[in-house]
């Protein structure tokens, strides 16, 4: 079983932890880093995708970043879990389809241990409850490296899908899993769940790491930061 290095960000700006993926999707290529799991909340931002349409951005309030994954046009923000793997797929059997139901099945199973029935939904990557969307899947891959993951929609205020077509839906059509439950639920209570699925479904060992240890490790940047 190999180890995977899991980074607890907490709550960090979007832009910051884009470029901090493109530094370790360039270290785990030339294999100076295991695989990577990093976790984080995003203040309030919008995200477009290779095959975003402009139109599906209904108003610019927030800041817009264009970046290099799958899919439309997607909102991250508070009480929103998001999940970025720096994995390699090479001796994964270099399958992306794979890797993306594998995502979809740590989510669906992780929403289990909640008493929540999701299911994926044929032609529309992400994981559903019934027909609305609960989580969010757009990945990219660099050399079989993967970055970009998942956003699993926890107690994430709604109304700012508003601003979105969400991957070209009406906003209506997203949900939480506070909304489901009729209950709040923390991202403090979803972590320890999520993780285990994550160690199953992807064979791996994690470590939790600090980001002070890796960029030490690594000299990701001279500051003693990543």
């Amino acid at each position: 079983m190999n180890r995977t290095l899991l980074v607890d960000l907490q709550t960090r700006d979007y832009k910051e932890i884009w470029e901090l993926q493109h530094r370790l999707v360039e270290l785990r290529g030339q294999a100076r880093l295991p695989d990577v799991l990093l976790v984080v909340e995003h203040p309030h931002v919008i995200t477009m995708g290779k095959s975003a349409k402009p139109e599906n951005i209904l108003s610019k309030t927030l800041p817009i970043f264009e970046v290099e994954r799958g899919g439309d046009v997607t909102y991250h923000g508070y009480g929103q879990l998001v999940g970025y793997p720096i994995l390699d797929l090479s001796p994964r059997g270099r399958d992306i389809r794979d890797y993306l139901r594998k995502l979809e099945r740590m989510l669906i199973e992780a929403l289990a241990h909640f008493g929540i029935t999701a299911q994926r939904i044929e032609g529309r990557t992400g994981v559903w409850v019934g027909h609305k969307k609960i989580a969010s899947i757009g990945v990219a891959v660099r050399s079989w490296i993967t970055f970009h993951g998942f956003a699993l929609n926890v107690s994430t205020d709604l109304s700012y899908f508003a601003t979105i077509n969400p991957c070209g839906y009406d906003s209506a059509i997203m949900t939480s899993m506070t909304e489901h439950l009729g209950r709040q639920v923390s991202i403090s209570e979803v972590k320890g769940p999520l993780m285990r699925v994550f160690e199953s479904v992807f064979d791996t060992r994690l470590e939790t790491t600090s980001e002070e240890k890796l960029a030490a490790l690594h000299e990701l940047d001279a500051s003693g930061r990543i």
